[in-house]
């Protein structure tokens, strides 16, 4: 478990976005994931993903590690932003736009 969140820390410092989702960018494998990817893409962001199906504790501790109990889960400049809710409605607002910087 420490090497997982210390996988997790690892990831979320050297990325400026990344997205823990279930599938990657090019194959989500939920709805949620797929419309954050979306927002994501309509952005033309640079943003990392790491799919939390092919590793099940990387499933289970990112929940922990951000005391959110949904995926996908999105990080910007080391922060937790939220679930596909939250970004949806940040991206509709134009919030989320002023958090990546685009």
């Amino acid at each position: 478990m420490d090497e997982m969140l210390k996988k997790i820390k690892e990831d979320i410092d050297s990325n400026k976005v990344i997205l823990f989702m279930k599938g990657n960018r090019l194959m989500p494998q939920c709805g949620f994931s797929a419309r954050v990817v979306y927002i994501l893409d309509e952005l033309k962001v640079d943003y990392e993903t790491r799919d939390v199906l092919s590793d099940e504790s990387l499933r289970s501790i990112i929940k922990e590690y951000s005391n959110w109990p949904t995926l996908p889960q999105l990080y910007v400049n080391k922060e937790f932003v939220g679930g596909c809710d939250i970004v949806s409605e940040l991206y509709q607002t134009g919030e989320l736009q002023k958090i990546i910087g685009c």
